[in-house]
């Protein structure tokens, strides 16, 4: 199998040195998440990273694939213009996604160079010891989540056959609205979305979080729920352990960090 790691990573640009400086302690659980994790993928000898974002290109009937020779990332717009960093791309693994799923599923290839916060977070803090890891970013969509996880099960077919030791990195936040002073405001919904994400990803109940609430979904102000579907399509069938690394608001924000041993 060359679906080697799989993971759900929150994206706070506050990780990253320059920009937290003293909040940084405040996300000590959350850091310490990312440094196993980098470990991990060290130790796994990963070739490709897969990584989902919520901050691309969002369009509302197609996902969306970036193929780009090389990608690079900075933090100017939350003021940190020196921390920069570049990826190389697989061009060659993204077109045979794109050929394998051209009359499976509604996918566009865009090529861009620059990546969002929800794909440059992870990627900093995960691969400073992988130098020669190439990098897919993958965005999802304004479809159904049925559509998010039968995605992902697409996707798997396409890693398992793969030569490449894969990674995918689901990345997204959990409710923004957890306390009276969270940035989209509060709401008590923001709380039991995220008890129930937790919950389901440990038992595996991948069903109850596809057919999850919309009601509750959309009361919590969450950036990360497909980003996750998509992850559990490719998990379906696959044995695998769910860890939980780390979860905490220190900002009103739900950051949930967890490991699918497979």
């Amino acid at each position: 199998m060359s679906l080697v790691h799989a993971s759900v990573v929150p994206h706070p640009p506050l990780l990253i040195p320059a920009i937290g400086k003293e909040n940084l302690s405040r996300l000590a659980a959350t850091a310490e998440s990312y440094r196993l994790l980098a470990k991990k993928l060290t130790d796994d000898n990963i070739d490709t990273i897969v990584i989902i974002s919520p901050h691309g290109i969002i369009q509302s009937n197609v996902f969306t694939m970036n193929l780009n020779p090389q990608f690079s990332c900075n933090f100017k717009d939350f003021g940190d213009f020196a921390t920069k960093k570049t990826w190389n791309g697989n061009i060659a693994l993204t077109h045979r996604i794109r050929e394998s799923l051209e009359t499976k599923a509604p996918l566009q290839l865009i090529s861009a160079e620059e990546l969002d916060h929800g794909a440059s977070v992870p990627l900093y803090l995960l691969t400073e010891k992988l130098p020669a890891v190439k990098i897919i970013p993958i965005y999802y969509s304004g479809l159904s989540n049925e559509a998010h996880f039968q995605f992902g099960e697409l996707l798997k077919r396409e890693f398992l056959v793969n030569r490449d030791r894969v990674a995918v990195i689901a990345s997204g936040d959990l409710s923004h609205r957890l306390t009276k002073d969270a940035p989209a405001g509060y709401s008590p919904k923001g709380k039991k979305f995220d008890q129930k994400i937790q919950e389901c990803l440990l038992k595996n109940r991948f069903r109850d979080i596809v057919e999850i609430d919309r009601h509750l979904t959309m009361d919590a102000g969450e950036c990360g729920l497909k980003s996750i579907l998509i992850l559990l399509g490719i998990l379906d069938g696959i044995k695998h352990e769910p860890k939980l690394l780390s979860y905490e608001y220190p900002f009103g924000v739900g950051y949930l960090a967890m490991d699918f041993e497979l």
